[in-house]
């Protein structure tokens, strides 16, 4: 039996348009600390607090744009998020002291959420089933090139463009992305009244999906030890005098993605989840672990290659599980979840970090985030590793029973 088509018309404009949010989402976030040091004179904790309090916004937004997308619709989400986003980003202009960089942070976060909720919920109603894992993944790519160019030119133009032509490259991104989204066919969204009616209230039901939420969890740390890389990168290189290799370390990650990312999507899809997140958790730990020892570019650049192919890997599958483990009709709650826990640890971990760093510096912070990545590894196992099997057969019995109910 043929494979149901997964390269559609949608399916690549929605990835088109998921790609310039996130390229303006990274280029802002590896050079507002630069700004937020050198131009306001913060603190490596409050440089830290800039970065990280963009992405506590977005998870505010997707707290409450998960559970009311339904309600809202598909499409005029995606499009009142983006035109919000470009509005906060234009605030960029006027803001001259570190209170309105933080205050404007946070709003171009919420906009950001409620736009990157909007993209994942179609795109995962356009994947089918049957290709569940290795459609996010392509997906995915998106986020991955977006995360090689927007940190190589966020580096370039503070170095030698200036503030003011980040954020104008920012609008003009984010304008094309606007324009694209017009183009896209959203799928008929079947909510029953019954169902929307369960979701009015402020019940935790309505905010979380229950059985995405371990593997949401996973998500949290892996966003936590990712946000050491997004966030301190940049001043690490500086401090080392590898500012050179250092701007190319996102491209050669972005690379290895593309290379592995056909292999590990399929993989997904054949030999089940478990299969991918073992490898991946042990290889973004010893990326970790080469980066805190870093001298050479060749070390810098290797590290990449193995934080494209761990973290990478890690959250395009763990994405693809949380939408796998839950009911249909909940799949904006299960995508928003899982990018509420990983939102939450990328922006919380920028903070915690800037606090030890003076005490620690920048090597010692490398080498315990590569310890906890590795301690995830075991968690995955007791959260939802172990069961996996389990709970796969039991999300097969429930696609079937809903197949046969809407026969008869």
């Amino acid at each position: 039996m043929n494979n149901p088509k997964l390269w559609t018309k949608d399916f690549l404009i929605i990835s088109i348009a998921n790609f310039f949010l996130y390229f303006t989402f990274y280029l802002l976030m590896v050079s507002i600390t630069v700004i937020a040091t050198k131009k306001f004179a913060a603190t490596p904790s409050e440089a830290g607090i800039a970065s990280g309090i963009f992405v506590l916004g977005a998870l505010i937004a997707r707290l409450f744009s998960g559970r009311s997308i339904d309600r809202v619709g598909w499409k005029k989400m995606l499009y009142s998020g983006f035109i919000l986003f470009i509005i906060t980003t234009c605030f960029y202009f006027i803001v001259n002291n570190m209170t309105l960089l933080l205050f404007n942070r946070l709003l171009n976060g919420i906009t950001f959420g409620i736009t990157s909720t909007a993209t994942g919920t179609i795109v995962a109603r356009i994947i089918p089933n049957e290709r569940r894992g290795e459609g996010t993944g392509y997906y995915a790519l998106s986020v991955t090139l977006a995360a090689a160019m927007g940190p190589f030119l966020g580096m370039f133009f503070i170095q030698h463009a200036g503030y003011t032509m980040n954020y104008i490259l920012c609008i003009i991104l984010l304008v094309i992305g606007l324009m694209t989204s017009f183009f896209i066919k959203v799928p008929n969204v079947e909510i029953t009244p019954e169902q929307l009616e369960k979701r009015k209230g402020f019940s935790l039901h309505n905010f979380i999906e229950a059985k995405a939420f371990p593997i949401s969890m996973i998500g949290f740390f892996i966003g936590f030890c990712y946000s050491s890389i997004l966030t301190f990168l940049t001043p690490y290189m500086q401090e080392i005098n590898l500012e050179s290799a250092g701007s190319f370390f996102f491209i050669v990650y972005a690379v290895f993605i593309l290379i592995s990312r056909p292999l590990t999507g399929r993989r997904f899809d054949l030999k089940g989840e478990n299969s991918v997140m073992y490898p991946s958790f042990l290889l973004f730990a010893i990326a970790l672990a080469i980066l805190s020892q870093v001298h050479q570019g060749f070390a810098l650049l290797t590290a990449g290659a193995l934080v494209g192919l761990g973290y990478g890997t890690l959250t395009s599958s763990g994405q693809a599980i949380s939408v796998k483990v839950s009911p249909k009709d909940r799949i904006g709650l299960a995508t928003s979840t899982w990018f509420i826990f990983l939102d939450g640890g990328l922006g919380i971990g920028p903070y915690i970090m800037g606090l030890f760093i003076p005490f620690i510096g920048y090597r010692g912070l490398y080498m315990a985030i590569a310890v906890i990545v590795f301690a995830c590894l075991f968690l995955y196992f007791s959260l939802y590793g172990r069961k996996a099997g389990r709970l796969e057969l039991q999300v097969n019995r429930a696609n079937r029973a809903e197949v046969k109910e809407l026969t008869i």
